[in-house]
């Protein structure tokens, strides 16, 4: 059984950081899919950040364009756990942060998910 478990998230003003953990179990996630979706109030889930194994210590990483520049997505293989760091966080980064995996392609549809973490950012 596959089960993720995040956690870092919390309130903070804006221009702060956070790091987010999600935790992986239940296999060997190196070359997986994994990363994070969040959902806003009243918004539709969105796309985050990814990070894909190519090769033993190559890895393919994505983002969305709202997020690039200030957030940055990693792994560590050894712990099967991924990681979130998010800078000069803006209120409209305040959502529902999910963790996903995928065997392939991650999203939205992907099979695995955390129970995601709230993240709030003050004016």
């Amino acid at each position: 059984q596959v089960h993720l478990v995040e956690s870092g998230g919390g309130l903070v003003q804006a221009g702060g950081s956070l790091r987010l953990s999600c935790a992986a179990s239940g296999g060997t996630f190196t070359t997986w899919a994994m990363g994070w979706f969040r959902q806003g109030p009243g918004k539709e889930r969105e796309f985050v950040a990814a990070t894909r194994g190519i090769g033993r210590t190559t890895y393919y990483v994505d983002y969305a364009d709202s997020v690039k520049g200030r957030f940055t997505i990693s792994r560590d293989n050894a712990k099967n756990t991924v990681y979130l760091q998010m800078n000069s966080l803006k209120p409209e980064d305040t959502a529902v942060y999910y963790c996903a995996a995928d065997r392939r392609v991650l999203t939205a549809s992907s099979d695995y998910w955390g129970q995601g973490t709230q993240v709030t950012v003050s004016s």
